[in-house]
């Protein structure tokens, strides 16, 4: 396993992680990043200048869109930076691409799936013959009530439906047990069943809030937060106990959505989470 975490491909970013100790980073490679940007200006030699002066290692390129967008133009958007981040990360040797699933918000999640697999059968095939991995990160992106959210693949029913739509090696999970956490859902079960299936792990801690949640109900809002591993209900030495007897070899990144250590606490936050998690690596 490679410890990172979720970042901008920037020279204070690879820097920060250097001097903290971390191995790795999973870059944000949305449309308009400063990895698109300095791919499209320097292409290869460009991005490789900066890997091999901090000697980080790249675990995934990360582009989180709506792959089933019901506006065209979206969806296309989504659907052709997916496919281009196939190709570069076969020319850098990166093995991960991470991305949400995407959804047609009004439908319901089973409507969804004939759009997955017309949308998602050509992307796979196209990794399988570069060698790359599509890790479909667990976030339900949900906004409003009725939660409708952009991103099917919230569910362990819904995992196993989209791995027998299109079943690829090339095919499997960006695994965050933080929001299997509030959403109810046994996080340790589910993780020995998939594990196979685990491509990259986000480390993303929960923290229930029990006063909140007796005020505002499940329905409500403020009764959970994300947290940095360690200060939230995650219990991480059993969740790396199952990777390690699995051999997973992926990247494990902290994904930091704290709103305790945001803004200026940032890096404070990072380097909490890289002391309480490097113990196990």
């Amino acid at each position: 396993m490679i410890l990172g975490f979720l970042g901008g491909f920037t020279e204070e970013e690879f820097r920060f992680a250097k001097d903290i100790g971390f191995q790795g980073m999973e870059v944000n490679a949305r449309p308009g990043s400063e990895f698109m940007k300095i791919w499209e200006e320097k292409s290869e030699e460009g991005i490789r200048e900066l890997l091999d002066k901090y000697k980080i290692k790249i675990t995934a390129l990360a582009t989180y869109m709506n792959h089933l967008s019901p506006d065209k133009e979206e969806r296309k958007e989504a659907n052709t930076h997916l496919l281009a981040l196939i190709e570069i990360a076969s020319k850098l040797g990166i093995e991960t691409v991470a991305t949400f699933a995407g959804r047609i918000p009004e439908l319901s999640v089973e409507e969804n799936i004939p759009e997955f697999k017309k949308v998602f059968t050509p992307v796979v095939k196209k990794a399988e013959e570069r060698g790359i991995k599509i890790a479909i990160e667990n976030c339900p992106m949900m906004h409003g009530h009725p939660f409708r959210g952009i991103n099917i693949a919230y569910s362990p029913k819904i995992w196993e439906i989209m791995l027998e739509e299109i079943p690829s090696p090339s095919l499997g999970l960006e695994f965050d047990p933080s929001h299997l956490l509030w959403l109810g859902v046994d996080y340790i079960k589910v993780l020995k069943k998939f594990v196979g299936k685990v491509f990259h792990f986000h480390a993303k801690d929960t923290e229930i809030l029990e006063d909140k949640i007796e005020e505002e109900t499940i329905f409500g809002k403020g009764w959970w937060q994300y947290r940095i591993p360690g200060f939230g209900e995650i219990e991480w030495e059993k969740i790396i106990h199952i990777l390690q007897e699995n051999a997973y070899k992926g990247g494990f990144a902290i994904e930091h959505e704290d709103p305790i250590f945001s803004g200026e606490r940032r890096e404070e936050g990072l380097m909490l989470g890289y002391k309480y998690l490097s113990r196990y690596f």
